[in-house]
């Protein structure tokens, strides 16, 4: 709050005060545009295009390991090895833990979708390993995969490393939302 005494005193300190003559300057109002990271969409867009036209070395095709993953069919499986190398950069995540299954469909639903208005192009979905649940099944894990195969969205998926979650998370990688061209 304002002290009385300090209000009254700044009044009379500019009471005899009056606007400056105009200058004729134009005031440019209104905020600046955010900043495009185009360096970024870039890099983005380098290393879909490498992971999807690059060849296929012999250490590629002998990679790949036991955990569950996902690729659509028309995809080259280098889209998926450079997913599990993290060669994508983690934009968003969501946590699904204590969630009925009901829930979580509709949370990763709304996640999915948010993502691909904003442009988000990888993300994280924690499922969780199961521990909590009875007969420590991890049911959410299974689900959660199965739904985003469903999904048209969804270039492709494998588990995430160990320091992202390892078993209880998924590293997703998302199309990109096609824009609508403007009307005649």
């Amino acid at each position: 709050m304002i002290d009385p005494d300090d209000l009254a005193a700044f009044r009379a300190a500019v009471a005899d005060t009056r606007p400056l003559p105009e200058s004729g300057r134009v005031h440019l109002g209104g905020p600046l545009p955010p900043p495009r990271p185009l360096q970024h969409l870039a890099d983005e867009r380098a290393a879909l295009h490498e992971s999807l036209h690059g060849p296929i070395a012999l250490q590629d095709r002998l990679e790949g390991g036991d955990e569950p993953s996902y690729l659509r069919p028309s995809l080259a499986a280098s889209v998926l090895r450079d997913l599990r190398r993290g060669r994508w950069i983690i934009q968003d995540e969501t946590d699904l833990h204590g969630l009925n299954r009901e829930e979580a469909r509709a949370l990763l639903a709304s996640f999915l979708a948010q993502s691909l208005k904003r442009g988000v192009r990888c993300v994280r979905i924690i499922h969780g390993k199961g521990l909590g649940s009875p007969g420590k099944q991890a049911v959410l894990r299974r689900l959660v995969r199965g739904w985003l195969m469903q999904r048209n969205e969804i270039l492709a998926y494998c588990q995430a490393k160990p320091q992202d979650g390892g078993e209880g998370a998924v590293i997703v990688l998302l199309s990109t939302q096609r824009k609508a061209a403007p009307p005649p």
